[in-house]
């Protein structure tokens, strides 16, 4: 159940740090500690369930991004489907670099900020799916031929579908 709590709940929060401060004072096998354990679980499911983890960054990062993807959906529906695209990649790797912070993940190296794809690289071994991660370098790769004039190389189509998938996986993951 720590493994459970400490990876579901936020970085430092009082769900993890009540559960080690349990384990560490007692021990994992006894009863007392189980039954607690239990009962931070409930508290932090229920605390999900509220939308209570959410945290004011988080929430402003929300209102931010989701101005973005409306631009990005304005452009495409006024036909240009160049800068629709990059604004919509340019959010989502600003958001992948919310997520690497939230995450206790450096958003650089040497001095020097990491690329996107490496920020992605990172964030599937910590904080979504491999699934996700090869989406993320669909759309990268769509924002990168839209920012390089590749302009024949992706459909209107294709900016639609990656305007609706970015604004999903920044729904699913918060940063």
């Amino acid at each position: 159940m720590l493994a459970t709590i400490a990876r579901l709940s936020p970085q430092k929060s009082e769900y993890a740090e009540s559960a080690k401060a349990l384990i560490a004072a007692y021990s994992v096998t006894n009863v007392y500690v189980l039954a607690h354990l239990a009962g931070i679980l409930t508290a932090l499911r229920a605390a999900y369930i509220a939308g209570y983890l959410a945290t004011v960054t988080e929430l402003i990062h929300a209102t931010v991004f989701a101005d973005f993807i409306e631009m990005a959906e304005h452009l495409l529906s006024e036909g240009y489907k160049d800068p629709a695209a990059v604004i919509a990649g340019s959010t989502l790797e600003e958001h992948l670099r919310g997520l690497c912070v939230k995450n206790g993940i450096p958003v650089d190296h040497a001095g020097k900020a990491k690329k996107a794809d490496m920020l992605n690289a990172e964030l599937s071994a910590a904080a979504y799916s491999k699934l996700d991660q090869k989406s993320v370098t669909a759309w990268l790769d769509l924002r990168n031929k839209a920012a390089h004039g590749k302009y024949g190389e992706y459909t209107s189509e294709q900016v639609v579908l990656m305007i609706q998938g970015v604004r999903d996986f920044m729904a699913r993951n918060p940063a």
